[in-house]
């Protein structure tokens, strides 16, 4: 089975790309807000940890997020191919992930890094927040954002790269969103 890593900046397209590779490959979408509202929906034990958590504004502890994501998994066992996206956002959580698949006789096959320019990124979030009326997502928050992301996650990339499964695609303005998709979907039909 395929385990593709989905990653990029806030605002990058990672569900939007996740979405066309499940389409194109008939993969399973593994994204982890998801799962952690469907746990915390359904009561489950591991849900009801979680909402713990959440209700006293902590983040979910690694252990915990990687035991919810291999509960998801393990329904997973007749896939072609899983994307995850939104995990691992750090180098714990990578080597966590790595553990987990291993421990399932798999490994991961890649992580696809969608390369945007940040100003791109800023218009394209600041053009969402408007759209989608999302008064949480201005200038400032953005750039907090951004700044989270290069301090605790991108980090990864360099992990990645010393595990040889590293796979940047680059955008640019030109390509539009069927562009970088195609490229994807190009870059995976190599691998599959």
């Amino acid at each position: 089975m395929l385990n593709i890593v989905i990653f990029g900046a806030p605002g990058s397209g990672k569900g939007t790309n996740s979405a066309l590779i499940v389409e194109a490959f008939k993969f399973d979408h593994i994204s982890t807000g998801d799962v952690l509202r469907t746990e915390i929906k359904n009561g489950t034990e591991l849900g009801k940890i979680a909402q713990a958590y959440i209700d006293h504004g902590n983040l979910i502890p690694d252990e915990l997020m990687i035991n919810i994501l291999a509960s998801k998994y393990d329904t997973l066992k007749d896939s072609k191919g899983v994307i995850f996206d939104g995990f691992p956002r750090t180098i714990a959580q990578a080597e966590a992930l790595k553990k987990m698949l291993e421990e399932r006789g798999e490994k991961i096959s890649t992580m696809i890094n969608l390369e945007v320019d940040e100003s791109l990124l800023m218009d394209r979030l600041l053009r969402r927040a408007t759209l989608e009326g999302r008064a949480d997502d201005n200038e400032v928050t953005i750039k907090k954002r951004f700044e989270v992301y290069h301090s605790q996650t991108a980090p990864l990339i360099e992990w990645f790269k010393g595990e040889g499964l590293y796979k940047g695609i680059a955008y640019t303005e030109d390509m539009g969103i069927e562009g970088m998709a195609n490229k994807i979907i190009e870059y995976i039909k190599t691998i599959v």
